[in-house]
């Protein structure tokens, strides 16, 4: 491949170009396994190249320890070569997250799709959401500053108001009447409004609390979008089974 400027060889699909300083590739999306990694540069919503990362996991905890951040520092340094606008990841949540702290990206999590490249070229072929700059501490607001669940229920909210489409969260009132959970503190975002907003449901023990989650989304389908990247990041918060 040549670069889309200059018309420099590429040494792969999709690489910056370190001749004219300029970037040939949109987005990245990464297919997580513990063993195995699937890396498709996506240029105008077309597949441009695909590369695999492989690994051999360790048992015992140091020696996993290395071997795994070994393993997502290439997956990075495959993403890094491209320098893309935008990450999609979806799989192994442990190589996800190991993946994400060596990098800078913004990451978009795909839910469950049978074709995860498909999903993300569907999605990306509809109008951008607007991103919110606001750091997450300043999105939370309303009138009910108590949230359920102590530290865990803060780490939820955290979690959520962390997302790039999220432009406020408002806590609602506890619900001290619900049946009792085991579990520990679990969270979920509910299906989409109509405007695109959601709920975020803490549950802590026999204590629910709903909270109001306005997004940048502008109706249901996108809402759901939004939706499910949130119980994406919960899950890897291991705030949801």
């Amino acid at each position: 491949m040549e670069c889309r400027r200059c018309g420099s060889s590429l040494e792969r699909p999709g690489d910056y170009c370190l001749v004219c300083r300029s970037d040939n590739a949109d987005a990245v999306v990464l297919e997580l396994d513990r063993d195995r990694a699937r890396v498709t540069t996506l240029v105008d919503e077309e597949v441009v190249g695909v590369r695999e990362v492989t690994t051999t996991p360790e048992d015992g905890s140091e020696s996993e320890v290395v071997e795994l951040r070994n393993f997502a520092g290439l997956v990075a340094d495959e993403v890094r070569r491209k320098r893309p606008e935008e990450v999609y990841a979806t799989g192994n949540r442990e190589v996800l997250r190991a993946v994400r702290g060596q990098l800078h990206h913004e990451f978009y999590r795909i839910g469950d799709a049978d074709d995860p490249v498909e999903s993300v070229i569907s999605r990306r072929g509809d109008a951008p959401l607007e991103v919110v700059e606001t750091p997450p501490r300043e999105k939370i607001g309303g009138s009910h500053s108590t949230l359920v669940g102590g530290r865990a229920g803060q780490r939820a909210i955290q979690t959520v108001a962390g997302h790039p489409h999220v432009k406020k969260i408002i806590p609602g009132p506890i619900d001290a009447g619900g049946s009792g959970s085991r579990s520990g503190v679990r969270a979920k975002a509910t299906r989409a409004g109509e405007n695109g907003n959601v709920r975020l449901l803490i549950r802590d023990g026999s204590s629910v609390q709903e909270n109001r989650v306005v997004t940048t989304a502008r109706e249901r389908d996108l809402g759901e979008v939004v939706r499910e990247d949130l119980n994406e990041a919960l899950r890897e918060a291991d705030l949801q089974d």
